[in-house]
């Protein structure tokens, strides 16, 4: 087995709309004295690639409709940041005080929809998830690619809560050239023992990995991921679970 490394990438200031995220990536990277190499994967949040995608909304500029203030009234929420919220989600699946549980257009079943109000830039601004996070990831993957000549994988993660356990984790919004599942179902173990349903989420562990060396108040929004052996031409969109076999809807 070949060891894995996983570095913080700090040092990217402020980001802006079209901010040329690949550049200033490398940039990182070299500052630590270091650069790209084949299979390499490099992890980012996905509030840059939101922010440098121009997902962020004024919230003095939204105004909210009745069903948002019912909600935001049962909830002690912003009435705006529920219409945002609402805006960005095809059902509410949950609420209760301080949570609202939503399905996104993207399928993610997750709080807010992922729209944030932390470390947006401004008290009155959200971000919100990337439009097509698969080819946001596919877009910075080919212009590091491009840029440095090696081949690498990129992952975008977001904070997520898991149902029957206490505590954030990050995970994979968005991927490409990474495997997105690794499945073992029909190989065996060492006592001859068939697998039936061991699929393992690789570009989750990768997204958890990464966020080991970030931190949510460091500013580190990149880290570089060495050795994991992930190279692949996987879709987070993969791991999206057919409703018909979701127990839990």
């Amino acid at each position: 087995m070949t060891p894995v490394s996983i570095y913080p990438v700090p040092g990217l200031p402020e980001i802006g709309r079209d901010a040329p995220l690949a550049n200033l990536i490398l940039e990182g990277i070299n500052a630590l004295g270091m650069s790209l190499e084949a299979g390499d994967v490099v992890v980012i949040t996905q509030k840059v690639i939101s922010k440098a995608e121009g997902q962020v909304r004024r919230l003095d500029a939204v105004r909210p409709s009745a069903r948002a203030k019912e909600i935001a009234s049962r909830i002690a929420y912003d009435p705006r940041h529920v219409e945002v919220i609402l805006s960005e989600s095809v059902r509410v699946v949950r609420e209760a005080p301080r949570v609202l549980i939503t399905e996104t257009r993207h399928g993610f079943v997750c709080a807010n929809a992922g729209v944030d109000r932390s470390n947006t830039g401004g008290v009155e601004l959200v971000v919100l998830l990337p439009e097509r996070p698969d080819e946001s990831a596919q877009r910075l993957r080919e212009a590091l690619v491009t840029a440095s000549g090696v081949e690498i994988g990129v992952v975008i993660s977001d904070s997520f809560g898991r149902p029957w356990r206490e505590g954030q984790v990050n995970v994979a919004i968005g991927a490409a050239g990474v495997v997105a599942l690794r499945d073992y179902r029909g190989d065996r173990d060492p006592d001859g023992y068939q697998l039936q349903g061991t699929e393992l989420g690789v570009v989750d562990e990768i997204a958890s990995a990464g966020e080991l060396v970030m931190g949510k108040l460091d500013r580190v929004p990149v880290a570089l991921i060495r050795g994991a052996a992930v190279s692949g031409d996987g879709r987070v969109h993969d791991l999206l679970r057919d409703p018909a076999t979701d127990l839990f809807r």
